[in-house]
């Protein structure tokens, strides 16, 4: 049995989030074929995760031992080491990803759990495990001049092949503020694919 976090970073409810409409597909899928794995469900604004304070830091930089584990501010980093596989549902705001989300990835890179260092510089502890960030955009940050602007998915990807999650994949569904197109399609197209990747994941 594999175990699944599925992180989603959007304010917005279901009906209103379009990036939700296709992470949620996704999911359904993938529990279709995968009906023994667990998916846990991590709700950044529901778990209210707020930036790390100084007297944090002395917890997140201290000794990782199993005394460790019941650390408040190590929890996220625990469960995460502890999934198998990783479902990253963001949209792209301002350019990035939403605060919140930096803000929960700050508490999972603790060095001695996802990554450490060494002679020959940081290692990542995270290796053979896979993630997937679906991603809704309002212009086209896929291709063309608008993509050198993209630094949402970009830092996503560099930070997990900091930990050593290389596979890695994108879904997104791009210029969906766009008035000339069809942003129903472009959904629907994003979707399909988002349940042809889960099948495979």
């Amino acid at each position: 049995m594999k175990k699944i976090l599925y992180i989603k970073a959007n304010i917005k409810k279901y009906g209103d989030s379009r990036t939700f409409k296709i992470s949620d597909r996704f999911v359904e899928e993938y529990k279709k074929n995968n009906p023994d794995d667990e998916v846990i469900v991590l709700d950044l604004y529901k778990e209210r995760i707020g930036f790390l304070r100084p007297e944090d830091l002395e917890k997140l930089l201290g000794k990782k031992d199993d005394e460790a584990r019941k650390n408040s501010i190590l929890k996220y980093v625990y469960q995460f080491v502890d999934a198998d596989k990783y479902i990253i549902a963001a949209p792209m705001w301002n350019l990035s990803i939403p605060a919140i989300l930096k803000a929960y990835m700050d508490y999972v890179c603790a060095s001695g759990i996802t990554f450490k260092y060494t002679e020959n510089g940081p290692v990542g502890l995270c290796k053979g495990k896979k993630a997937v960030h679906i991603v809704s955009r309002g212009g086209n940050y896929s291709e063309g001049p608008a993509k050198e602007y993209e630094m949402g998915d970009r830092y996503l990807r560099t930070i997990f092949a900091f930990f050593g999650i290389t596979d890695f994949t994108t879904i997104a569904a791009d210029k969906l503020d766009d008035k000339s197109e069809d942003v129903e399609a472009i959904l629907n197209q994003a979707i399909i694919r988002a349940m042809n990747v889960a099948k495979e994941f």
